[in-house]
């Protein structure tokens, strides 16, 4: 699973670099997004919706950042 390091990145940069990253994982691959900008808790799962993607949830880094996990459906 590829992994993006967004940390201390503002809205809209995580969302940016999920756009960019997208296509380097295959059609069924996950991508993960450590993000710490609260606005990426809404974007990642509207952006998914948007863009037909997948969204499967959230988990928490060892440090305690959010995770948000995608899976690439197209």
């Amino acid at each position: 699973m590829r992994e993006l390091d967004c940390r201390g990145q503002p809205c809209p940069a995580p969302i940016i670099a999920l756009g960019r990253h997208l296509r380097e994982v295959a059609v069924g691959e996950e991508i993960a997004v450590a993000a710490d900008d609260p606005a990426a808790r809404h974007d990642v799962p509207a952006w998914c919706r948007m863009r037909e993607q997948e969204f499967l949830g959230e988990r928490r880094a060892e440090d305690g950042v959010p995770v948000y996990l995608v899976r690439r459906l197209s």
